[in-house]
This record gives C-alpha cells, structure tokens and sequence, in this order.
C-alpha cells in the first residue's frame, strides 16, 4: 500500500463555499474528510476505514461536490453503489442538505429495483450527476446499449460498506462491474468506504483497477489508505437475566419483558435478530408486552416496500422508539437518535456485531452503547468472546476466494446484451476484475462456450444458444431480444425460495413468504407476518389470500438460509474462553456451575484440540464432538463421520449438529477415533456423498439461475417453485450423464465446498486436531452435552413452541446427566442446587 502522504491543510483543498457550509453546521472537516479529497486531486483511488459516525459518506462524497461546484456540466459525474436499496434512498436524502444549502446545480437521484419504470427511462436518457444505485441496478445498466454513453463521462465510483461486498457473489458481479466501467469510463476513480476491515490489503487489491496489490513490476496498486481516527469504543453489556437460561433454542424469548424494559427506559432502540422468523415472534411479543402502547415497528426483508419505506421515514422523523430489524437494517442507515442497540441472540461474527452496534449514536466522540441477549447458554459464551474481540480490536473475515463461474457466465451475457464485444479483450478486462485475477484462459473459456451454445451435452438445442458470432468481424453479440429481456429480468446473483405475496383479501401486499411454507398451510391455518395474526384463505396466481385475525396457535414463516455462521474467529475465542476458567468470572451463575460441572463429570475442550465424550443413552451409543466450526461445517462432518461409522459396522442412526456441537447416534461404539477423525475423509468419501445427496442438486438450481441456464422470470411469466426445481433437476441429471466436467457443475461443487458444507473449515479443523483428539468415554451424558442432546428432533418444530418443547425435555435430560442437581442423593459437591 502506498505510504500514508502529510496531510494538506484545509484551506489547500477545501473551497471557500463548501468550508462555509461545514461552519453553518456547527463542524469542521475531519481530517480523513480532507484526506479523501487528497486522494482525489492526486488522481489516486481510495479506500477509507472510519469508525462509524466519522461522516464516511460525505467524506466519500466530498471530491464530487467540490468538482461539479467547480466545474459544472452536465452527465453522470459519480456512481454510488450500495449494498441495500434502503441505504441508497438515505444518502440521497442526507446529500440533497448540502446540495440545496450551496446551490449546486447538482441533479441526485436513486435507482433501484423499486424505481419506477418510467424514472429508470428518463434516467437512461438524461442521467443525473449523481446516480445512488445497486449492485444489481448496475449490471442491468451495463447491459443497455447506451450504456457506452451513459457511463462516458463517469468520473467518481463511491462504493458504501466495501466489506459486505467483497468476498461474495454480490461483489463478484460489482467487481466484474468495475472493471466494465474502467474500459468506459478510464479516467473514473475508485472510492471504497468500510468501517469494519478485517484485511486492509485484500479490499485494496479488490479496489484497483488491475485487481492486485501489485503490478507485474511489483509496484503497488494505485490506491490509497485513508484512515479516519478510532472513535470512543461501545459499551457492551451481556444482559444477565433474572428469568431461568434456557439450555438450547435460539428465540430468546425468555427475555423479551426484559427487552421491552430496556426499550422503555431509553430513547429510541433497535432490537437486531438474527432470522426473520424471529423478528415476527420478538415484535409479537413485545407488542403482548407493551402496556405503554410505544410506537414500535418490524422491517425485514420480506415485507412489502411501502412498509418498510414507511418504517424508514418514521424512524428518520423520531416517530418510533423502538424498530425490530434483522440485517435489512445492519449497514449505514445515518439515524443520529438511537440510543441503544439490542442483539437478540449470539452475534456469529465480530465485524457484523461492531457494524450493527454502529447504529447507534452515529455520533464519533460518544460510545454506542449495545445490550446483546444470548438466547441459551452456549450463545452467552459466544456473546463474552464477542465483546472480548471488541476490546482487543480484533476483527473477522475469510479469506479472498475466487470469483464465482456463475457469476462470470451472467457477466459475459450481460456484456453480450450491451454491444458487440471480442472474446480476447473480454478476458483481458475480466481478469483486472481482483475476484477473477487469476482465471486462466481455459476457465474463461469454458464459461464462453456455455453461455455461447451451452456446451458439448447442451448444444444441440437451441435454447442454449445466447451468443452468435459475426463472420466478418469475429464480434460476438446476443443472439436475439429474448436472450436481451430474459437476462434484464433475471440479472442478479441473490437466489431466493420461490416467493409469494401475502395480500390481505384483495387490498394491499403486506410482503412475501417462500412458496414451501405456504404449501404446509390448510385454509383456515393461521400465521404471523407482518407484526399480525393472518388467517390462510387460499392461494390465487401469486397471491397468498389472507385475512385478519385466525385461531389456534399460529405458524411463523421460515426461510431457507436465515441461519447466520459462525465466523472462524469467533469459534476459536470461545474455545480460548472454555479452557480457561480464570476467564469466567463475569458469567452467569447457571452458566458457571454448568461449566463447572462438567469439569467435575469430564473435561472442558481446550483450544487446539478436539475433545470428543462418547456414552451410552438409552440403547445406543452417542459420539459428541465439540469442534466449534459452525453449523454448516458440522453438518458436513456428521455426514462424512456416519458414512465412515457405516462401513465400519457401527450402524449409525443420526446425527445433529449446532453451531458448537456435533451429536452421532449409533448402535455400536466408536473404538479408533483418530481413524474416525481422518482427514482422508474429504477424498472419496466427500465425493461420494456430495454426488448422493439431494444438496448439489439444490445447489445446481441456484449456479443454474445465476448463470442463466434457467430463468426464474420469463417475459410475461413468473414460474413456479416446481417448474423450476424440475428444469434444473432434469438438466443436472444429464450434465452428470454426459458431461460431469460441465463447468456450471464444477460452479456447483466450488459452492458447496464454500457455502453449505463448509470443506475448508472441516479440513483446517481436521489438520489442526490431528494427533490432538482427547476422548472421554463416560456412564452418562456430561453437562457440556445437554445442549447439543436437546436439539434432536427439533428441527420439524417452528416457532416459539421450539423452547417450550426443549424446556419440556431438559428437566428429564438433565436428570440423567447430574442426578445429584434434580434429586435427593449422597451428598456431592453441586448437592441441592439447580441451574
């Protein structure tokens, strides 16, 4: 990176007009205000880390502002791209202040996939100065044929919460953006703003315009590291509840009258959750709560637009005090008002935790202040290592990996849909896209011959063929408007279940459900969504009907990947804080006698090891490994374990898995754990399973859509959960057939070893505990494994009726496990006490 330069003085960067109006607010620029605008006037890109409320947005927004002060004209001057529709919609509001008060003729719109038809074609056909846009907005922009001269006179890219972006699919379809723009627009600078940076030299590279850190003369990539100063640090505080700690179970609902006394002793509260089924049952019961009858609100990402709009603008005007949200809310959202910050449930990652207690206060100089609520007991533990990564100004975040294959094919027909293009120079550009840095020729290849005809099994019919080439120029376009429409309706890489709208009788959409949950439904059931109770009317087109009110105990809407993982930094603090009891002072009661006993029964897992307990419970042998690596990782390892226990002859009968745990269930004992436990296990045994099981289907679907194989809308049409599901299976089917080194099915695999099975985390957890296995054969089962024993049979039970089921079973478990707690007894050390 590039040596931090002196820093120019104010006056030398700064007009008069614009100083002027920072007076009139009471504030002076800050020094990495000024530092941006350095960056700009010395032709550089930048990437700013600023605690939030250090004003990085206007600081991202500065140079723009003082240019078209200066030198006025007309065009796009300045892309700002964001992560979230409602982010966008707030910088605008927030930048019409200063543009208004200074009178520039400056022309600041959003456009977003809520914008209406009509404003996207004027848009198109006079651009306003600043456009505040999305990822996906940008590549449907991409996609026009003028999108050569809309983008030309391009000379400022302001990139928001850099950091959710990078690393995902999001941002491998932004990262391929950038890199169309650089060929558009050569003399447009880059502006990436973050406030939690795990690795500094990773988004620098993902910001330059060649896609390295460094050239191939080894030179560093032009992009310079703006640092704003470390604000006050938060205020965290654990809540220690007065209600018994649940054992297992996520909704902490036990704490919800807790919640709502702090929302009543407080000014204005966001209650942040984890999943949107639990956002619905945490509103509901703190409207049950609110005696006081407090304006508090619901945003998730399933709701109708108007409603969250309407959430928004009410939150912004101080009319609420407090607003459950999930991580529709998470980034950048400027309300200088709120006052507390609750987390409902553990955290999963540091970054995230630091980026939602940002909401709070928005002030530098003044600390946040957070309340986290651990739902059971092992979630305090993860809450005490998260606040101590906190304090230690440690942060998360995985490594670079490369750019997504599907992502790729969408990119290319994108391009396709723009204009004529040569393959060869296409390349070129892709690879100074940094996700894509080191795509060879063969790779990017494959990826052209399927989107052109859709390979070898594919070809042969014609609705794979995308691409048609131009024999007298060797040009490559889209071989018709229905390949142009289908891809402008399909552009993105966000893959959701099938959703429906949920409308009330014939009025108004209240937002969306899978189509999966729906299908459970019977008229007459009813559910909560919304903050309401709906009665289930039937299902017409696309429309859920529903009405108010209903009877019986209603059903929450769950959806597919609501679960966040667990970071690698995380898992490894709680290990750090499980195998040293000096550490535990500032727990729970429960939660210290719960660890202490199960030093008295067995032994606490250590931080470099792998600690496994294996017991008898009625008739069968269970196998219990505390790995600590999150539940996708665990679900992986518990496959490739009982696959190992089978041909061992150790019948195996389940197994479970939590974000800690790992639970296997058997008829016959383990006798070698160190073969068991061998990390020749992700050879044959991970491709055999991975090509059994239903998951590379579901995920086949997913690269499938991404990549345009398959079209979720078609012009005129929206298909269905199934229409869908049976095109992919049907293709997936004879790709294996004929052609298993298809490259959307080596896309499929790459997915799967990085999402949902998590391999690289099995594999690092299997050589770090290689010759480090500690197994503790015991007569019954430990403390330490209640938790994990309870989650059994869970997962075909929704909503809050989950807790009430595990507090049904804990009383007999916990029984079996320390009798001496529950029932009379020789006298032991825990004699009498409960937890």
């Amino acid at each position: 990176m590039e040596p931090q330069p002196t820093a120019p003085s104010e006056d030398d960067l700064i007009p008069p007009a614009i100083a002027g109006w920072f007076r009139a607010q009471g504030w002076a620029p800050r020094p990495h205000q000024i530092g941006m605008v350095a960056a700009a006037r010395d032709g550089m890109h930048a990437l700013l880390i600023a605690p939030t409320g250090a004003g990085k947005t206007l600081a991202g927004f500065l140079p723009t502002l003082i240019d078209l002060a200066e030198r006025p004209r007309e065009g796009l001057h300045t892309l700002y791209i964001s992560p979230l529709k409602a982010l966008a919609v707030d910088i605008q509001r927030n930048l019409e202040a200063p543009i208004a008060s200074l009178r520039l003729p400056i022309r600041a719109e959003t456009r977003t996939g809520d914008t209406p038809e009509a404003k996207r074609a004027r848009q198109r056909a006079r651009p306003p100065h600043i456009l505040m846009t999305t990822v996906e907005s940008l590549a449907l922009m991409l996609s026009y044929p003028e999108a050569a001269e809309i983008f030309r006179p391009l000379r400022r890219i302001v990139i928001d919460e850099l950091h959710a972006l990078a690393g995902t699919k999001r941002g491998d379809l932004l990262a391929l953006g950038l890199a169309r723009l650089s060929g558009l627009a050569p003399h447009a600078l880059r502006a990436g703003l973050s406030a939690t940076v795990a690795d500094p030299d990773a988004l620098t590279a993902w910001l330059s315009p060649t896609g390295r850190l460094h050239d191939d003369e080894g030179e560093l990539a032009p992009v310079r590291v703006v640092r704003g100063r470390p604000g006050a640090p938060p205020r965290v505080e654990i809540l220690a509840t007065r209600e018994h700690l649940p054992w297992a179970g996520h909704m902490a609902l036990h704490a919800m009258a807790e919640i709502y006394d702090r929302i009543r002793r407080h000014g204005v509260t966001l209650v942040f959750v984890n999943t949107r089924a639990q956002a619905e049952l945490a509103f509901q019961e703190l409207w049950r709560l609110n005696a006081d009858n407090l304006p508090i609100a619901l945003h998730h990402g399933s709701l109708a637009v108007e409603q969250r709009r309407k959430v928004e603008a009410a939150m912004a005007a101080g009319r609420l005090r407090a607003v459950v949200a999930t991580s529709s809310l998470d980034l950048g959202i400027d309300w200088a008002e709120i006052d507390l910050v609750v987390q409902v449930g553990a955290p999963k990652g540091v970054s995230r935790l630091l980026q939602r207690i940002g909401r709070a206060n928005h002030r530098l100089d003044e600390a946040s202040q957070a309340l986290l609520v651990p739902g059971n007991r092992f979630e305090v533990l993860e809450c005490a290592a998260a606040v101590a990564a906190i304090k230690a100004g440690t942060l998360d975040g995985d490594r670079p990996r490369p750019g997504a294959l599907d992502v790729l094919a969408q990119h290319v027909t994108g391009v396709a849909c723009s204009a004529p293009f040569n393959a060869d120079t296409l390349y070129a550009e892709v690879v100074r896209a940094a996700p894509y840095a080191d795509l060879s020729r063969d790779e990017f290849d494959d990826i052209f011959d399927f989107v052109a005809h859709g390979g070898y099994a594919l070809a042969a019919y014609e609705r794979f063929k995308r691409l048609v080439q131009d024999p007298e120029t060797g040009l490559w376009q889209a071989a018709s408007g229905m390949v142009q429409r289908q891809y402008r309706l399909n552009v993105g890489t966000i893959v959701e279940e099938v959703m429906l709208n949920v409308r009330l009788n014939r009025g108004a959409v209240l937002g969306r459900v899978e189509e999966y949950f729906v299908n459970g439904l019977v008229p007459g059931d009813s559910f909560v969504f919304a903050g309401q109770l709906l009665k289930f009317v039937g299902i017409r087109d696309n429309d859920v009907i529903v009405a108010k009110g209903g009877d019986g105990t209603p059903k929450v809407p769950a959806y597919a990947g609501g679960r966040l993982p667990l970071s690698t930094h995380l898992a490894d603090r709680v290990r750090a804080l499980l195998a040293d009891p000096a550490h535990w002072d500032g727990f729970p009661d429960a939660v210290q006698e719960w660890l202490r006993l199960q030093q008295y029964r067995s032994v606490l897992p250590d931080r470099a090891g792998l600690l496994v307990e294996s017991f008898p419970r009625n008739g069968k042998e269970y196998l219990v490994a505390y790995c600590f690596e999150g539940r996708n990782a665990h679900q992986t390892l518990g496959m490739l374990l009982t696959r190992r226990m089978e041909r061992a002859g150790l019948h195996p009968l389940g197994f479970v898995a939590t974000d800690y745990v790992l639970a296997v269930w058997s008829l016959k004992p383990v006798q070698d754990l160190e073969g068991l436990f061998d990390q020749d296990m992700l050879g044959d045994d991970l491709e055999a399973w991975m090509e059994e099981s239903s998951m590379l289907k579901r995920l086949f679907r997913n690269v499938a859509i991404i990549a345009g194989l398959i079209e979720r809308r078609h012009p005129g049409l929206e298909k269905t959960g199934r229409q869908v599901m049976f095109s992919a299976d049907l293709i997936y089917d004879v790709l294996r057939r004929h052609e298993p080194g298809h490259v959307l099915l080596r896309a499929t695999r790459a997915d799967a070893a990085a999402g949902l099975t998590d391999v690289r985390r099995v594999a690092d957890m299997l050589a770090r505990v290689r010759g480090h296995i500690r197994h503790r054969r015991l007569d019954r089962i430990s403390p330490l494994a209640v938790p994990v024993i309870l989650e059994i049979g869970r997962e075909q039970v929704q909503g809050s009726a989950i807790d009430a089921l595990l507090d049904e079973a804990v009383n007999e478990i916990l029984e079996e496990a320390v009798p001496e707690l529950v029932a009379p007894g020789p006298n032991g050390p825990f004699q009498g006490r409960l937890l």
